[in-house]
């Protein structure tokens, strides 16, 4: 059944809007699911992401929190463990520093402490990356951090879409979930019918479950790897490529952890050759390790060494130069025209 929202049919939303929808299915599914973070209540959130759930569902549902983002994540781990199903806001991605011993010390490794006895259904809000003109602390993408720590899992959209299927799945989880938002995708369009709901409020989330790529486009000439905001680039890159003689395959990892080696190896041992995506530094970035792991299963497939385009190794450059620091076209491009082709 598709999800719609005011009654209407084969409307375009907002991404925002989508993860508002989810946010508001689930919490009429299931009274656990508490929403909580600095000014997701009255305000609705800085992205407007939680637009309207304290007025529909009451403060003891959705509420604000002071300044505090370790308290934040030490409440919701509480909270977990008294059978609620926290989702948690951090604002923007450098924000949620101060909560990242909360999270690497007790949210990520409680189920493995208690030897499963005490899971923490915990889902971990954090817009990230750059591309808005943000200023310092307000751009970062800090998925490295996570994809790094045991116990979590850790996901990113790059579609209205996803967005919604992949926070429901997320709430709906009984590990802890890291749910990495593109803020510059936040305002990207899909129409309504691209939402595979259950119905508004009730019910079952979707068939979506984390863990699984999507194959964006087809190509058989090279594999574009990326996730989150870089999927887009990477869907420019591929038609520009095409005026240029290349058929390029991109792939959307859409979950960092778990990794789906099945989906992302297919394809690069279909074509040969792969590039891998990602808005980060690409010193010890995840790319390193997608990267690590193309290798070790296509090496006798891959006719040139895997490629990466990442962000610059230092911090988020000021608004005006973030241009030249986020992967672009022609850097992808370049990656691609450096993959040992015999005949171009």
């Amino acid at each position: 059944m598709t999800a719609t929202l005011d009654g209407a049919t084969n409307t375009a939303i907002p991404l925002a809007k989508a993860l508002n929808q989810a946010l508001r299915d689930a919490m009429g599914a299931d009274d656990r699911v508490v929403v909580f973070g600095e000014d997701v209540g009255v305000l609705g959130g800085v992205f407007r992401v939680t637009d309207g759930l304290t007025r529909e569902f009451g403060e003891n549902r959705c509420f604000d929190t002071p300044l505090a983002e370790a308290g934040i994540m030490g409440t919701a781990i509480g909270m977990a463990m008294y059978g609620f199903r926290p989702v948690v806001e951090m604002q923007f991605d450098a924000f949620s520093y101060p909560a990242l011993e909360q999270i690497f010390s007790h949210l990520a490794k409680m189920r493995n402490r208690t030897r499963g006895q005490l899971p923490l259904p915990v889902v971990v809000r954090v817009p990230y990356g750059g591309g808005i003109g943000g200023v310092e602390h307000h751009s970062d993408s800090s998925e490295g951090y996570f994809v790094a720590t045991p116990g979590l899992h850790v996901v990113t959209p790059a579609t209205v879409s996803d967005a919604y299927t992949l926070l429901r799945a997320a709430i709906e989880s009984d590990d802890p979930v890291i749910f990495m938002e593109p803020k510059r995708l936040y305002w990207s369009k899909d129409t309504i019918d691209a939402l595979a709901a259950s119905g508004s409020g009730t019910g079952q989330a979707t068939g979506q479950r984390i863990g699984q790529a999507a194959v964006r486009r087809q190509g058989t000439d090279a594999t574009l790897i990326a996730y989150g905001p870089t999927v887009q680039t990477a869907l420019e890159a591929a038609e520009a490529g095409a005026a240029e003689g290349y058929d390029l395959e991109v792939v959307d990892l859409r979950s960092l952890v778990p990794f789906d080696d099945a989906t992302v190896t297919a394809s690069v041992r279909k074509t040969g050759r792969a590039v891998v995506i990602h808005e980060a530094v690409g010193f010890g970035g995840t790319g390193a390790e997608v990267a690590a792991r193309v290798s070790e299963r296509c090496f006798h497939w891959l006719e040139a060494p895997v490629r990466r385009v990442t962000g610059f190794d230092i911090p988020y450059p000021p608004p005006k130069l973030e241009r030249h620091h986020l992967p672009s076209v022609d850097r992808i491009l370049d990656a691609v025209a450096s993959l040992q082709w015999e005949d171009r």
